[in-house]
């Protein structure tokens, strides 16, 4: 049996939401925030991830970005973790060794 998930809002949540859409720095959060006032304006979540969003995605996203907001609020949204291996590690675990810029150039002469 499914059910119909709906995201009421207040003014401020609303306002919030919009700022995000149309102001932060990271595409993502724009993303999301767009996705939850799609949602919050009587959208499915379903659809959203499908029709609503400049690429389709995975509905359990975008059912996880309303579940995260629901629970956590903008935090939720703002500050998850994303997958992937982390930077500085290779596929067997090893740390990646840093080449240095400089390695095979003359030293910088000293300033002053």
């Amino acid at each position: 049996m499914s059910f119909f998930r709906f995201l009421p809002l207040d003014d401020a949540a609303r306002l919030t939401l919009e700022e995000g859409r149309d102001h932060h720095p990271y595409p993502q959060v724009r993303e999301r925030c767009a996705a939850l006032l799609k949602i919050a304006d009587g959208m499915s979540p379903h659809a959203v991830a499908r029709h609503g969003l400049l690429k389709p995605r995975d509905p359990d996203t975008v059912y996880a970005w309303l579940n995260r907001y629901q629970q956590e609020g903008l935090a939720g949204i703002l500050a998850h973790r994303h997958g992937g291996r982390p930077r500085g590690l290779l596929a067997g675990g090893r740390l990646r060794q840093r080449r240095s810029r400089r390695v095979g150039r003359l030293p910088l002469p000293p300033t002053g």
